[in-house]
């Protein structure tokens, strides 16, 4: 499972524009994955600039 760490989300939507399945969107400025969407690819957790999202 694909988290976001909303502490350490700096909002930048680098990562909604790399999902190739539309997983991510922003809430607040915090990026949300829809867990029901998410395949689990892993193109956001390398593009994250502050390591916000992780592999759990």
């Amino acid at each position: 499972m694909v988290k976001v760490d909303p502490e350490e989300c700096v909002g930048c939507e680098n990562c909604v524009e790399v999902c190739p399945v539309e997983a991510i969107s922003m809430e607040d400025d915090v990026a949300v994955i829809d867990q029901a969407t998410c395949t689990e690819c892993g193109a956001c957790i390398s593009e994250c600039p502050v390591d916000a999202i992780n592999e759990e």
